[in-house]
């Protein structure tokens, strides 16, 4: 069994895997030893165990996660994968970039890739059909958008996303929402037509929170999966546990 836990700013994601699937997965808004140790009762044949962090956390679960497993690793950009990486600063690259670009290519082996991960910022990843990880691009997402314009302008209200929304604004808060959300819909859509025509074979895969907006308005075909980054990181853990 394989332990993966991903931290991120404001959330956990901690994932069992057993043959590739999942078998547990659980978000975590307070992520301690605790939840740690009580995952490791529940499942006390867990032998690998990989952790992505983009903050520092506490020094004690660290110590107990490698103690209590055969395998321990904490994906930083020296960590190999299962992919040649082309990105010309490996050192700066998000680790939630190359971990969902990794499980687009386990899930999608030999194809051509755009991967799409909708938070906080839109990331749009490529991956060639050589295995290769080639880079893409970084944009504000949804919420950010509508932050941005409450916090640089002087009278712009903050305004929420909404699944259902007026395509052509007739009011303040209206003209907002149909800006932001038509325009990042443009956006994506712009990407997709684009890499279609350089790339044969290609396959479109979106994950983050906000996968579920654009699943449902975009034209084209796309493959959902929430769950894209811990899939990655478990494939990065099973690459390095097997080269040793």
């Amino acid at each position: 069994m394989n332990l993966v836990i991903d931290i991120g700013n404001t959330r956990t994601k901690i994932a069992i895997f057993e043959s590739k699937e999942i078998i547990f997965n659980s978000i975590l808004d307070d992520f301690n030893l605790k939840e740690i140790k009580s995952i490791f009762e529940k499942y006390p044949n867990l032998k690998n165990g990989i952790v992505s962090s983009v903050k520092d956390y506490p020094t004690q679960i660290k110590d107990f996660v490698k103690k209590s497993l055969d395998h321990f690793i904490e994906l930083d950009h020296t960590t190999r994968i299962p992919l040649k990486n082309r990105y010309q600063t490996p050192e700066t690259l998000g680790k939630d970039r190359i971990a969902a670009a990794v499980g687009a290519n386990q899930l999608f082996p030999n194809r051509n890739l755009l991967v799409i991960d909708a938070g906080t910022a839109i990331t749009l990843d490529f991956v060639s059909e050589k295995n290769e990880y080639l880079g893409g691009n970084i944009s504000p997402g949804i919420e950010t958008r509508f932050k941005a314009l409450n916090q640089f302008t002087g009278k712009l209200p903050l305004i929420c996303p909404e699944d259902e929304f007026d395509k052509i604004g007739t009011n303040t808060e209206s003209a907002i929402r149909a800006g932001v959300q038509l325009g990042i819909l443009f956006e994506v859509e712009q990407y997709m037509e684009y890499f279609n025509k350089l790339y044969q074979n290609l396959q479109i895969i979106i994950t983050g929170g906000d996968s579920k907006f654009f699943d449902k308005k975009l034209k084209k075909t796309i493959f959902v999966n929430f769950n894209l980054n811990l899939f990655g990181l478990n494939r990065i853990l099973e690459y390095n546990v097997k080269e040793t």
